[in-house]
Parts: structure tokens; sequence; C-alpha cells
């Protein structure tokens, strides 16, 4: 779910206000303890989808238990309609927003996914979603699978912050300037920042095979999980249509070599995609009709940028 407001413009503003709390391993109340936290996220949804790739990534698995909402969701809760009986089987819950009220019976704020949750109280720890990954490589690296990957290098560091600054910006969060923008002005300026910013990484992506190099960072994932809902959703459904995705080569090429890196590829599920978008955003879409396109399959063609990294050990 995104926390939304408007400003003067009608220009979209995300609600950046997140429960600040982090699970590190200095922490006294929320220490690094496997077994004791469950990641809740949602396939539909792409700042969560973050969370589940990094996750499959770093080999955590089996220290932090995964619990996946259904694709739609109410004003106020996103819920636990994929499992048996709609209720999640470790906390309990039919709602998310049961864990938000545990945490503080008067939470008001976005019930939003990812949502890091603490299994023996049932309450959210942390729903800050880019320092939910930033800490599954920092804090959690004494329980990573041996290969893990070096999402954050250190000598790349500075330049690889300043990359996904922009990715955040100008493309995560710009789609959404564009499909929520109240105005014709601030529809145009976000889809001015949006164009600008992918035809500098079709630039970019041209003669290295990802975002920092030869290796995969966490501003691949960043940046992968917008690609991979471009063309189903936001070309059309947010107006972001100046061109598809399959219409830029390096762009396209590097989103299928990432679709088809394990850890990648299989967090994705493109009719839960479709139905969170076309059937909870009713102010965009009031009639509620799905798009049947397009075909998944275009996703498992060659894309010629090299071999493909180690497979990740572990479960989905």
């Amino acid at each position: 779910m995104t926390q939304t407001s408007y400003v003067e413009d009608q220009s979209f503003e995300r609600d950046m206000d997140y429960l600040p709390d982090r699970i590190t391993r200095d922490s006294a109340r929320w220490p690094v303890e496997p077994g004791r936290y469950r990641l809740i996220a949602a396939r539909a949804c792409p700042w969560a989808n973050r969370a589940i790739i990094v996750r499959r990534l770093l080999g955590l698995e089996d220290v932090i238990s995964l619990g996946l909402c259904g694709p739609t969701h109410d004003e106020r809760s996103w819920n636990f309609s994929l499992d048996p009986g709609e209720v999640d089987p470790v906390l309990g819950y039919h709602r998310l927003e049961q864990a938000y009220l545990a945490r503080d019976p008067r939470y008001s704020r976005g019930i939003t996914v990812p949502a890091m949750v603490d299994v023996p109280t049932k309450a959210v720890v942390t729903n800050d979603f880019p320092w939910i990954t930033h800490d599954f490589f920092f804090e959690w690296r004494d329980h990573h699978r041996p290969d893990a990957p070096d999402l954050w290098p250190d000598e790349q560091r500075a330049e690889m912050e300043q990359v996904m600054d922009r990715v955040f910006v100008d493309v995560n969060n710009g789609v959404y300037e564009c499909g929520f923008a109240g105005s014709q002005r601030a529809y145009g300026e976000a889809y001015d920042r949006l164009w600008s910013a992918l035809d500098w990484l079709e630039d970019r992506l041209a003669d290295r095979r990802y975002l920092m190099g030869d290796a995969i960072t966490e501003a691949d994932v960043r940046l992968f999980t917008t690609l991979a809902r471009f063309d189903a959703v936001y070309h059309g459904h947010f107006k972001c249509n100046r061109n598809k995705l399959t219409e830029m080569p390096h762009l396209w090429g590097y989103a299928r070599d990432l679709f088809q890196t394990p850890g990648f590829g299989e967090t994705i599920d493109f009719a839960q995609i479709k139905a969170h978008y076309y059937l909870v955003h009713t102010d965009i879409n009031p009639s509620g009709v799905v798009p049947k396109g397009p075909d998944p399959a275009v996703w498992q063609t060659p894309h010629g940028r090299g071999r493909r990294p180690s497979v990740p050990s572990g479960s989905s």
C-alpha cells in the first residue's frame, strides 16, 4: 500500500514517514536473531518485492520467514487471502493491520509492505523499506549463504548511492508521480523526469552488464522491480507511454538478464501485479477490468548479456 499526499500543484508526494526501528546486531530491543522475525511482503508490490529478492539472494530463507499477502487490499490493510482460511500460518492474523495495532493500538498511518514482524509479540518492528534490505546485507551477514553476492561493494558505495537516489526519485517513484498526478503540469514534469532517467540508464547499460559494472548490487534490485512492472502496468495504467521497455534494447536486455537470474524472476507474479494495480486503483481504473497482456513468455527470451551468476541455495 502506498502512503500518498499531494502538494499545491497537485503532484504526487510519497509519505516516507515509516516506523524507524531497525533490527541490528547490537540492538537491545530488536537484535538479529534467526527465527525471531517474519518478513511480510506481497509479490504485487515493488517495494516489498525488493525485500523478497534480497532475502533470496543472501540465503536468509532459513533465518527470516516469509509471509505473503494477497494482491488486493482495502483502504486500511493488506490481507492474507492467499493462505488457507485467509490466515497467516505463523502470526494467526487475517489482516496485516493487526500486526501494526499490536505495536501501537493507536496506529493510524499506512499499513504498508514490506514489514518486519517480531513473531513472539506478533508486532511490527519496522516498515522502513530502504533500511530493511540494507540491514539484510549489513546486519544479517553472519547468516548469509557462503557465496552471497556483495550487494554493497565498498569501493563503489558513493557512486552507487547517487545512482540509487536518481533511480528512486525519477524511476521507482517517478512512475507513481505520473500515475497519480492531479494536474497536467504535474504529470508532464514527472513524465519528463522519468524518461530522462530511463534514457540515462539506457546509455549507462550500453557498456556494462549491471548498473555498477560486472556484478549485481542493491542498485540492480531496486531498478529491477520497476522494470518488471513497466510494460504490464506503468506504460498504460500510469500513462508512462513514450515507449515500452521492450523498445529500449539495453534496458530490456538488462531486465531479462536479471529476470533469468535465480532470485529475481521467480519472485515476479504478473497476474498478482496486474490485479493489484488495476483492481485497487479504482480512481484510475474504475471499471476494474484487468488487461490480459502482455505475454510473460517474452521475459524468457535470450538477452545476450553474458554468463549468468551462481545459483543461490535455498527455496523461494
